[in-house]
């Protein structure tokens, strides 16, 4: 084993023995969430507010500053709505009816899990979803958004200055269409909504819907950078790489700044996995050892 494979073998050591001892997700407060999934797919469904429960997961997690570290899915939006947000309080409003049955989760999980069983509910991908973030009542900087100018340069600004990359930058604006063409709580009504890869199709047609939503100045942005674009053709032309795509950025989006306890499961593997780096480190140091006194020993020999 060469020095730099021992340090690398080392680091994934560490890492394992770290996972093993992070905090657990109780069993209790992970069959709570699934209940409260439960009662937000009916609430969306029934209310038809799937658009503005996605806007709210959004924009809750939207106001994380990677530089300050600061902000993030918190559940403090529910603190400040004002400006740009007012009409974020009919779905804060929505779910305090399921903040009243399952009191013990947080108002940073909520809100998150709204925003998956949103895009879920009209016809959106599944997306890895786990639980465990904590509320903060401190109200973060809302000079984060992008401002209406969008350029290819502006967007990557504000983009990457959350941690994120030129392909979320693509994925996430699938949701002007969505958000854009319903801001209030209608998600369904006479046209249904369907959460696809259409925006993508209309924007290189050049077609745009009675509500404008297709002339918003990304799409311009998208179209215009060459690494943007080669995201929208591929979008446009496979919809199932931009659900892939579109389900991991949207992951990302919900954990920003976030470090989530390990599920049971989780946990059960990394202490399992634990065990053997422990094994394997016992292995490896009785064997450094032994080879220590033999190099010692030809040593003292070649002196002789």
């Amino acid at each position: 084993m060469v020095l730099s494979e021992t340090f690398l073998w080392g680091d994934k050591m560490i890492k394992t023995l770290m996972a093993a001892r992070a905090p657990v997700l109780s069993e209790k407060y992970s069959k709570e969430i699934e209940n409260a999934r439960r009662d937000l797919r009916a609430l969306i469904f029934i209310k038809k507010c799937a658009p503005i429960m996605l806007s709210l997961a959004l924009h809750d997690a939207w106001t994380y500053d990677a530089n300050t570290k600061k902000g993030g899915p918190n559940g403090a939006i529910r603190n400040y709505i004002h400006g740009e947000n007012t009409g974020l309080k009919t779905a804060i409003d929505l779910c305090e009816e399921v903040k009243a049955k399952h009191p013990r989760v947080t108002y940073a999980d909520l809100y998150q899990l709204a925003g998956v069983v949103a895009i879920e509910l009209i016809g959106g991908p599944t997306i890895d979803y786990a639980a465990g973030r904590k509320d903060s009542k401190e109200s973060p900087n809302e000079g984060l958004f992008p401002d209406a100018k969008e350029d290819p340069s502006h967007l990557r600004d504000v983009f990457y200055g959350k941690g994120l990359s030129d392909k979320d930058i693509v994925t996430l604006s699938a949701t002007h269409k969505l958000v854009n063409a319903h801001p209030e709580r209608s998600g369904f009504g006479e046209k249904p909504l369907k959460f696809d890869n259409s925006y993508f199709v209309e924007l290189l047609k050049g077609d745009s819907d009675s509500d404008g939503s297709l002339k918003h100045a990304t799409g311009k942005a998208l179209l215009d950078d060459p690494n943007f674009r080669t995201y929208v053709e591929l979008y446009a032309k496979d919809e199932d790489v931009f659900l892939k795509d579109y389900a991991e950025s949207h992951k990302k989006v919900s954990e920003l700044g976030v470090t989530l306890p390990l599920s049971q499961d989780a946990s059960f593997e990394a202490r399992g996995a634990a065990n053997l780096v422990s094994s394997a480190t016992l292995v490896f140091l009785n064997f450094s050892s032994m080879l220590l006194v033999y190099i010692q020993q030809i040593n003292r020999k070649c002196k002789e």
